[in-house]
């Protein structure tokens, strides 16, 4: 893990380079997130890049691991139920699962979006 005054000399380096100072804290560590030059966002301290999942009065950052670990949650919650679907014998208890489904797939569409976005 690097000291603070290892991070406050990436900070500065990095707003030498042109990038912003935000406000929107690392959903990690807290620290404040730069805007670079191609509008990524980019902690200093974690020395990662964070995708803005919703901007507002609150925005909301997340990292593409946080993205990684929800999309393979999604794809095993899925095949759960691709499982039970597949025992169940009751045609409304099929419609009710297949509902389900249609959730989790529009879910499992918009991570992938959020991950070509960022």
């Amino acid at each position: 893990m690097s000291s603070d005054s290892e991070d406050l000399k990436d900070m500065v380096n990095l707003l030498r380079q042109g990038a912003k100072l935000t406000d929107i804290p690392c959903p990690a560590c807290s620290s404040p997130l730069f805007r670079m030059l191609d509008g990524e966002l980019w902690c200093a301290k974690c020395k990662k890049r964070v995708i803005v999942v919703s901007e507002g009065r609150t925005a909301e950052a997340v990292t593409p691991i946080v993205l990684d670990k929800v999309e393979g949650t999604l794809l095993t919650k899925i095949d759960e139920l691709n499982e039970l679907i597949m025992r169940e014998v009751d045609p409304e208890k099929v419609g009710e699962l297949g509902s389900v489904l249609i959730t989790l797939l529009e879910s499992l569409e918009k991570i992938r979006k959020l991950r070509r976005k960022g």
